[in-house]
């Protein structure tokens, strides 16, 4: 049990109880769930949020003066700004509805890059990004003859800002970050990286798929320009996904797509662009699951992100010493607890992790295993896949327990199978 920034007890098997799919076994086992990085379960006030959307009140929104329409046009708007006091967003149109982060990263691709970089520019990343981040600004970098240079790693895992001073330099026009490793759980000094970025006159993209779930995330505070995320991994639905950008520069970036909600005016001849943040979200928008992100948003909020922030930092410091007793197996990255969030990535000496996912699922344990999407990062640490376990606001110790156990065995059984196949 925790104390929250409200003074509410934050307890873990109390919370537990809102995620009906916690109560499931598989494999004859209680399930312990341990891939949130990848996904995050629903609590049932999220789902209701979406079954009540479509048993009362669906409609489209913006454009209808009926009853339904006016209703679902005020949940849809209410959601956006409960995202915006959550990131502390300066204005609700600062706001904009994507599918996904990496839509998210690909819009500040095409409406800011193409428009603001040309040929000798320098686009700067890290070493540590999601295909999602680095992808996008490769083939920008193609397509406009810029240069994409990258902040190295240190030994330890954590970015290396001793030569940041060469890396961003009057060239740079755009550095993007991730905010947290989704392989090694780094925590990203985004502030200090942003101010050398506006330093030297470049804005600053922050991807923060795996930090705005866990940790209070101030956009105003980071100084960023754009930060990324996404609904699924924040306990809301899956397709819906946030850019945050500076209003005076999403003002002066063309949209992206064209249709529908972000035209203010058309004729034979052109059109004019309707105001943000419906510049940026053409078509029928996801309705049902920006709503469902708003009552994430509120599930959050009710708990506090320090308090969850510190229920993963503390849970975090848990596993690590647990996987400290383990004599073959390796963690990838930090082992600091306090410099990282609940993303660990392990390798065993001599099995692989497809084979440690497999033996720890019989168990009902579930984990990721592969390159995560940063198969550079991964191939830089020797590795072709890595096991990893990530945590949230439902996991306890008892389930870091169950996990450790579950490895043992897995080990005990692929030696086991070795020795009889020599």
């Amino acid at each position: 049990m925790k104390t929250s920034r409200r003074g509410e007890i934050y307890d873990v098997m109390k919370v537990r109880e809102d995620f009906p799919v916690l109560a499931r076994k598989v494999n004859g086992h209680q399930l312990v769930y341990l891939d949130n990085a990848a996904t995050s379960q629903k609590p049932r006030q999220v789902i209701a949020a979406l079954v009540d959307y479509y048993e009362r009140y669906n409609a489209n929104v913006h454009r209808g003066v009926h009853t339904l329409s006016i209703e679902a046009t005020d949940a849809y708007e209410e959601a956006r700004a409960k995202v915006q006091k959550f990131i502390n967003a300066p204005v609700p149109e600062s706001v904009i509805w994507t599918r996904n982060t990496s839509e998210s990263i690909n819009l500040v691709a095409y409406a800011y890059a193409r428009k603001h970089l040309k040929a000798g520019d320098e686009i700067v990343t890290t070493v540590m990004e999601h295909h999602s981040d680095l992808i996008s600004w490769q083939q920008i970098c193609k397509e406009l003859g810029t240069r994409l240079r990258f902040i190295p790693r240190t030994e330890e895992g954590l970015i290396d800002l001793s030569t940041i001073d060469e890396i961003i330099s009057a060239r740079t026009k755009l550095v993007a970050v991730t905010h947290m490793s989704n392989v090694l759980g780094t925590i990203v000094p985004v502030r200090e990286i942003a101010e050398r970025a506006h330093a030297v006159g470049a804005v600053i993209l922050v991807d923060g798929a795996q930090s705005v779930p866990h940790m209070p995330v101030d956009v105003q505070d980071l100084d960023c320009d754009f930060l990324a995320f996404s609904g699924h991994k924040m306990l809301g639905p899956t397709g819906i996904g946030v850019l945050y950008g500076k209003p005076e520069i999403l003002e002066d970036m063309q949209p992206f797509m064209y249709g529908s909600d972000m035209i203010l005016e058309v004729s034979y001849e052109g059109a004019k662009w309707n105001q943000l943040p419906y510049k940026f979200e053409a078509g029928t928008p996801n309705i049902a699951d920006a709503i469902a992100t708003g009552a994430a948003v509120d599930y959050l909020e009710n708990l506090g992100m320090d308090a969850v922030w510190r229920h993963e930092q503390q849970l975090t410091a848990y596993a690590l010493r647990r996987f400290a007793e383990l004599e073959n197996y390796r963690v990838v990255g930090p082992t600091d607890p306090s410099l990282r969030g609940g993303t660990i990535s392990f390798t065993h000496d001599q099995v692989h992790p497809h084979d440690l996912g497999t033996a720890l699922d019989r168990l009902g344990i579930a984990i990721r295993t592969g390159h995560h999407c940063a198969m550079p990062l991964v191939k830089s640490y020797g590795h072709a896949a890595v096991a990893r376990a990530s945590m949230y606001i439902y996991n306890h110790e008892g389930e870091i327990d169950h996990l450790i156990e579950g490895l043992k065995q897995a080990e005990g059984y692929f030696s086991h199978a070795g020795s009889r196949r020599s």
